[in-house]
């Protein structure tokens, strides 16, 4: 057995009470390592760490925290082919994905560490004659980052670094499924100037570490990604405490193609869309909604596209899809291609498991069609290297069915129409709306969230992300007397 990868409590790498071991879902045969597991106790101790040091970090002068940011963007940039091999090996995404994620999160600290200078309040003056009004923000104090293991460094990135921006304190337990970015990222973070115990990995089931956090009086906010089912569960234990929650959950997300769209623009915005890291996107283009006048064409080279890709081991440069993470998701999948065909829809191909040099959890990338947009497939969150074809008459016709789900993170539409592109942006129901891009791909300096099931609470990335990660005092001035 390996050494044991420890957690970050208080300042200190500490042993946990247990070990889970972290295979690559691509290769079975390549342990990447053993990690530990925390206790309630470390736990604890990590709450107590981050509430000691988070008010010395808050009064910290803005260019010593511009720089500790600035750091940790800089070393995760200039590794990112080192961390991005590793995240790749245990997350199973392709290589090139990998590096480039890494190199993604270390932007999202270069970017909070310039918002560490623009840190702007408000002056105003008062109905009252005579009083000056002074508006600024705080931060809200210890955060509570629990990240999911689709995109183990960038989205923990994007919350860590604008919380850490805005002088918090943050406790962070990552998914069980990718303890090695966890690890590796911490790392990073545990050897810059900072105070001790401002920053605490607390490696962990859900259930367990992951409910005793959620449950703490000592956690002012918590971020959460991940399922709407634990997304709904963590609420019911916050509010108790009134914590402040900022929650990205689940996602239905639909792709119109209209009657004019660039047939072969068409499809590779959708075969980006769908099979881009292995579907497992919250922004996966999962339902494809096609005009009739195409229709037929267009799943034609939907299908021989979705043929041809080239499904591998994640750390092969020709691999343009992985495989999925665990043995837990592919039955998962394939659960649900079985629902999809006693539904009535038709698999035209894919959503089989493949044997293939290396064992691991790979599954071709399927396309259903002739499926309606009531059926359990185009109704439900899959996870999986799985989109659905809807054949619809019209522009009016395909709006309604993009609208017509619980969720509403991202949405897009292909078409050569101006007039009708401006229309479907202005009316989708959806946080993230995108015209002949893929529904997955969205830039860190701008907001990010949905509507309905996909999101609640305030907007993560860019200088939206200020609305969570502070509070705002209004100040009275008044001179006093005369002296």
């Amino acid at each position: 057995m390996g050494e044991l990868n420890r957690n970050f409590v208080a300042g200190e790498w500490i042993p946990g009470e247990g070990e889970i071991e972290n295979r690559n879902p691509s290769d079975l045969s390549d342990v990447i390592g053993h990690y530990a597991q925390a206790s309630a106790a470390d736990l604890d101790a990590a709450l107590e760490a981050a509430r000691r040091a988070q008010p010395e970090w808050a009064a910290w002068p803005l260019e010593r925290r511009q720089a500790v940011l600035t750091a940790i963007g800089n070393e995760l940039m200039a590794r990112a082919e080192e961390l991005g091999t590793l995240l790749s090996r245990e997350e199973g995404k392709p290589l090139a994905e990998g590096k480039g994620e890494v190199y993604r999160a270390g932007q999202f600290f270069t970017y909070y560490a310039a918002e560490c200078l623009r840190q702007l309040g408000e002056n105003a003056d008062s109905v009252r004659p005579g009083v000056e009004i002074d508006v600024r923000r705080e931060p809200v104090g210890v955060v509570a980052v629990i990240s999911p293991w689709n995109f183990p460094t960038a989205t923990a990135a994007w919350k860590i670094a604008p919380a850490l921006c805005y002088g918090n304190a943050v406790i962070w337990k990552p998914a069980n499924l990718t303890p090695a970015s966890a690890v590796a990222l911490t790392e990073i973070i545990s050897h810059q100037d900072k105070p001790k115990g401002l920053f605490n990995l607390v490696m962990g089931a859900g259930s367990t570490i992951g409910q005793r956090l959620v449950e703490s009086p000592q956690v002012d906010a918590i971020s959460f990604t991940g399922s709407v089912p634990v997304g709904k569960r963590i609420a019911a234990s916050a509010i108790g405490n009134l914590t402040r929650l900022q929650m990205e959950m689940g996602s239905k997300n639909a792709l119109a193609v209209m009657d004019d769209a660039d047939l072969d623009l068409a499809v590779n915005v959708a075969l980006a869309g769908a099979f881009g890291g292995t579907g497992q996107k919250c922004t996966a283009s999962s339902r494809l909604v096609v005009h009739s006048a195409i229709h037929d064409a267009f799943v034609e080279r939907l299908v021989a596209g979705a043929r041809a890709m080239r499904v591998g081991l994640a750390l092969d440069p020709d691999t343009e899809m992985g495989p999925v993470v665990s043995e837990q998701q592919l039955a998962e999948n394939l659960r649900y291609v079985e629902i999809g065909r006693a539904e009535g829809a038709e698999l035209a191909c894919g959503g089989e498991r493949l044997n293939m040099a290396h064992e691991g959890y790979y599954m071709s990338p399927g396309v259903f069609v002739n499926t309606l947009n009531d059926m359990r497939i185009n109704r439900e969150e899959m996870f999986a290297p799985l989109t659905a074809v809807i054949k619809v008459d019209s522009y009016d016709e395909a709006l309604a069915v993009v609208n017509d789900t619980s969720f509403g993170l991202t949405s897009g539409i292909v078409t050569r129409d101006l007039a009708r592109a401006s229309h479907f942006r202005r009316n989708a129901r959806t946080g993230v709306v995108t015209v002949n891009l893929p529904t997955a791909g969205t830039d860190y300096h701008v907001p990010f969230g949905g509507r309905g099931d996909s999101s609640y609470g305030p907007r993560e990335q860019g200088r939206t992300a200020a609305e969570f990660y502070t509070v705002v005092k209004t100040a009275y001035i008044s001179p006093g007397a005369p002296g």
